[in-house]
């Protein structure tokens, strides 16, 4: 882990939801300093996805406040005030405009957030802000998640050396469209909030918006993207530091996202589906999400069975106009599984299961029409993903 100059973090144990651990974040950027996020297109965005979302237009943040346990979501007028009074509470004590703070919560949808643990461990926060506390951060925003997740890169460009660090949380309601999903990248870079917004949704793109667990858009999804502004600074992606300034943040968001799908909730594999030889990248990606979605699918992969016809009707179904079932070409891993509109000829069950068995499995399809290519990242279907959620809320 790489601490990010001009970036401080606090974590504590608030009591919003769980019982003896953390569950409160604070995250403070130093002034002068600029934020880019993106939020969750589902129509029933929570409360702080609303309250963030104006800040944010306001410019100049300098606190993040996340929650865990605790959605704030579907909870109507009551929840946008609940919102605005954590805001106001830690601007009051930090000395900031109210505006200078972005909300966040994950957790539990239709419950009322309570406000008052959080007016009583802010003063807690805001003294213990420490550059050091990135792993404490991630692990209190935990919800199903089994493990923290936390990258961590330097990229030398021509003035100096630049920091990009991040955290992410999500396990379940996973297929972010901008799961439950909140993810925060810092960097000590000087960039523009319009430059770092657009590296941020080139990043968000290829990362957090090509994976999927289960299908479900949360109401809470978001990423934050922050330029301390303590070093270098950059100003053209067209230039070589532009560049490989950009990169670093994709790698970061990239892994994020990968450890996001690998610990889907009861996942056993990491599955990339790529699709290639497509009309456009549209087309790809919504032959690539049918596949990843298919319960069918999940489950065979789960049971590391090659029943490769589950993956065939997926791709049918998936609203490809005028496909030609006979120009397509399905691998599982090196295993070439359909070609000519039905099984390979030269398939057998052995190289099928032997492809199956590993964590980590490619299922490739070319459908032979153009040139576009997309890939998402997706996970099993176990047992456990049901009882997961089955006994959510008990």
């Amino acid at each position: 882990m790489n601490l990010v100059p001009g970036i401080r973090l606090a974590a504590t144990a608030a009591g919003i939801r769980y019982e003896n651990r953390d569950d409160l974040v604070l995250i403070e950027m130093a002034e002068g300093g600029s934020c880019a996020a993106v939020f969750t297109q589902n129509a029933f965005c929570a409360a702080p996805v609303v309250v963030a979302r104006e800040h944010l237009a306001k410019g100049s943040v300098r606190y993040l406040l996340i929650n865990a346990g605790n959605a704030n979501a579907g909870t109507g007028e009551p929840g946008l005030r609940a919102a605005r009074e954590t805001c106001r509470s830690l601007a009051d004590m930090a000395g900031c405009a109210m505006s200078q703070v972005l909300p966040f919560s994950t957790g539990v949808i239709g419950e009322d957030l309570p406000v008052a643990p959080f007016a009583q461990a802010l003063p807690g926060l805001l003294s213990g802000l420490d550059e050091n506390h990135w792993p404490r951060a991630a692990t209190a925003m935990m919800t199903t998640d089994t493990v923290p997740k936390l990258v961590s890169r330097r990229v030398e460009l021509s003035s100096g050396v630049v920091t990009v660090t991040g955290i992410a949380k999500g396990s379940g309601m996973i297929r972010p469209d901008m799961a439950t999903m909140l993810a925060y990248v810092a960097t000590d870079a000087t960039v523009s909030p319009d430059l770092l917004d657009e590296i941020l949704r080139r990043a968000v793109a290829g990362s957090f918006n090509a994976v999927t667990v289960d299908g479900d858009t949360s109401t809470n999804d978001a990423c934050v993207l922050l330029a301390s502004g303590q070093s270098v600074e950059v100003v053209d992606l067209n230039t070589p530091d532009g560049q490989r300034f950009s990169e670093a943040v994709n790698a970061v968001c990239a892994e994020l996202a990968e450890m996001i799908v690998a610990d889907g909730e009861g996942a056993t594999k990491l599955v990339r589906i790529r699709v290639e030889a497509a009309r456009d990248e549209t087309e790809a990606r919504e032959v690539a999400y049918t596949v990843a979605h298919s319960p069918l699918v999940k489950t065979a992969l789960f049971a590391s069975d090659p029943n490769w016809g589950r993956i065939l009707a997926a791709v049918g179904r998936a609203g490809v106009d005028a496909l030609e079932i006979e120009s397509i070409r399905i691998w599982l891993g090196e295993t070439c599984i359909v070609s000519g509109g039905g099984r390979d000829p030269a398939y057998t069950e052995a190289a099928g299961q032997a492809a199956m068995a590993g964590s980590d499995i490619t299922i490739r399809i070319v459908l032979n029409r153009g040139d576009a290519v997309s890939e998402v990242l997706t996970c099993d279907l176990s047992y456990d993903y049901v009882k997961i959620n089955a006994e959510y809320r008990t």
